[in-house]
């Protein structure tokens, strides 16, 4: 039996079965196009062998792992160009898993752990992405310039022990920097934003700045943060696997947030079994919250408590008890991870509150620019009238001290549009002119922050939709959603999006995900999914979501439900309620706030409204 060290790539199409149902004779020849054109001479010219053809994947083989990391990405970006060019319900989505190890030479076949690790971490990439072994990683590390995103030690199906994964980061083009502590040269990574091995500032400026070198200290750009192994609080200690899953996971999905920046799992786990103050350990890392817990089981109920520590005071910020009965452990550590990151995050979570808070404290002649963002911001999300004019001051005052800030100048543009989108703008069309001038100043830069990316691209989307351009909004929501695809705010409002594009499955589909990773979130989940199922004819369902929230124009959605089911008194006194919530509020005002690809959905909410004694005209 021959047997012999190879690098084996594995690759399948996302959601295959779905397109066979949608056009099966069509969906073949497009991908047997994409294997004969793309594909094949790829692995090919990369000096490698396909062996393995499956109905809707492949695996091929590789004598060189740095040829099969550089074939997986040419083959990403040729599929990215290509499905450009299509229309997005026939788009081939491809994910790549790559593996090194030991394979079973049987023919022309290759058996062995080497291939089935390679198929388990296919499984785990993301659509259109890459995942690696922590095998690869270290072969390639200082031989390619593409950069990989820790998620952390991962159990797979048949693989008796934890895998180390990375996703490789397809858009990254310059090298990797390598920063040194107490003389020792270590290789870190951030997940979504760059972390520095001793301080996250130290990352962000290698990757703006290269060449440069910085002292360590903590970020003053974004929020940064370490997130320890949870402690096993069990009697007989058999949760350990839980305690170090729950917290890989966590810094897999904090690190896809384009606003926060963490630590890699080889510099938190460091401490693990370690007592110690969290000042010390914040100081030690360069971060300014740690994130720690502890997991407990009695019976068949997992208790998980985590708390988000200020690391430079000690003082806890957020903490919260976690419970989940059941007997599968992976489903368990999913639930609760999602429910802890939840609350962390997003514009709403603990750390943004935080980060509000010490913003607000500091003396307005010392401040960064990241505070005026963050003092604009926490304006911005009261959504009142005067909150909107209060964030673009502070906006305005922040770009006269970094009049070059795309952060700052993208803020602006958000309190423009939302003065428009919950109806208190005295003139819509000069706001809306005014934010799509300044978005369009922020994307003429090609050096932005994925931050800023996700902000720029997320505000672009809704001022092409009102354009009438669904399907450039389209693409800019998809290039947020990409900046920060766990962010559950911006799933929920991409929803809006592709529900006027008239992709009103995937809308409800993006609520669904986004109410599932924060479940505090309901009040902006429940007003996007009532304009949802108004669409789909589900008026019954959409009053009892819209009941629950009175976000910008729930209560004028809930009127057009109402008018639907012949509740025309119900109808009136949501709309009543709508004008003591926007006194200028007209039928032509809301217009300019919406734009659906099928006119006729505008057209016929607008006579409900006006049945239900909203002033103005039904007709544009």
């Amino acid at each position: 039996m021959e047997r012999r060290l190879s690098a084996i790539l594995a690759a399948d199409v996302v959601g295959y079965s779905r397109l066979m149902e949608r056009d099966e004779a069509g969906t073949f020849d497009r991908l047997r196009t994409r294997r004969t054109e793309l594909f094949e001479p790829e692995i090919a010219s990369h000096h490698g062998r396909v062996f393995k053809l499956m109905g809707d994947g492949l695996l091929a083989e590789f004598g060189s792992v740095v040829d099969a990391v550089e074939c997986a990405v040419s083959l990403q970006r040729g599929m990215a160009e290509r499905n450009a060019a299509v229309a997005e319900e026939e788009r081939f989505n491809v994910r790549i898993g790559i593996n090194i190890g030991e394979v079973i030479v049987d023919g022309d076949d290759r058996y062995g752990e080497g291939v089935n690790v390679a198929a388990r971490l296919e499984q785990l990439a993301l659509p259109g992405g890459i995942c690696i072994s922590g095998k690869v990683a270290k072969e390639v590390e200082k031989k390619l310039a593409f950069r990989f995103d820790s998620a952390g030690r991962q159990k797979v199906k048949n693989i008796e022990e934890p895998i180390d994964v990375y996703h490789v980061r397809i858009d990254a083009s310059s090298p990797r920097r390598i920063l040194h502590k107490r003389g020792i040269s270590r290789l870190w990574w951030a997940l979504g934003v760059p972390a520095a091995i001793v301080a996250l500032l130290a990352a962000w400026m290698a990757l703006y700045y290269p060449g440069a070198e910085t002292s360590p200290v903590v970020s003053n750009t974004i929020p940064s943060v370490a997130v320890l192994p949870f402690k096993d609080l069990s009697v007989d200690k058999s949760l350990g696997y839980l305690g170090e899953g729950v917290a890989n996971d966590v810094i897999a999905i904090l690190s896809r947030f384009s606003d926060i920046a963490v630590v890699s799992r080889t510099s938190s786990f460091a401490y693990q079994d370690k007592e110690g103050d969290i000042r010390q350990i914040g100081k030690e890392l360069g971060v300014g919250y740690v994130v720690e817990g502890s997991v407990r089981k009695e019976g068949d109920r997992v208790r998980i408590v985590a708390q988000l520590v200020n690391a430079k005071t000690g003082d806890h910020v957020w903490a919260d008890r976690f419970d989940k009965s059941g007997t599968d452990p992976w489903a368990l550590q999913d639930e609760l991870t999602g429910k802890i990151v939840g609350a962390m995050t997003g514009e709403f979570g603990a750390i943004r509150k935080a980060d509000y808070s010490q913003a607000w404290g500091k003396d307005s002649t010392n401040l960064a620019e990241y505070d005026y963002y963050l003092r604009a911001e926490s304006q911005l999300n009261l959504y009142t009238k005067e909150g909107l004019e209060r964030s673009g001051e502070i906006s305005r005052q922040g770009l006269q001290v970094f009049p070059r800030s795309p952060l700052l100048t993208v803020e602006l543009g958000w309190s423009h549009w939302l003065k428009v989108a919950l109806l208190h703008s005295s003139d819509p069309q000069v706001d809306l002119q005014e934010a799509e001038r300044l978005v369009n100043q922020v994307l003429a830069d090609k050096n932005l922050s994925p931050q800023v990316t996700r902000l720029a691209n997320w505000l672009n989307a809704w001022l092409l939709t009102l354009k009438r351009d669904h399907d450039g909004a389209v693409v800019a929501m998809n290039k947020a959603i990409a900046a920060a695809p766990y962010n559950a705010f911006t799933l929920t409002d991409a929803a809006s999006i592709f529900l006027q594009a008239g992709q009103t499955e995937k809308a409800l589909e993006l609520t669904d995900v986004a109410g599932a990773r924060d479940p505090a979130l309901s009040w902006f989940v429940n007003y996007v999914r009532g304009f949802i199922f108004i669409v789909l004819g589900k008026n019954e369902d959409a009053v009892e979501v819209l009941k629950t929230t009175e976000f910008a124009d729930a209560p004028l959605q809930l009127a057009i439900a109402y008018m639907r089911i012949g509740r025309q008194a119900d109808a009136r006194a949501a709309v009543e309620k709508m004008l003591k919530l926007a006194p200028g509020a007209t039928i032509q005002s809301w217009r300019q706030t919406w734009n659906f690809r099928d006119p006729s959905i505008l057209d016929q909410a607008a006579v409900d409204l006006a049945h239900a004694g909203l002033p103005g005209s039904p007709t544009q």
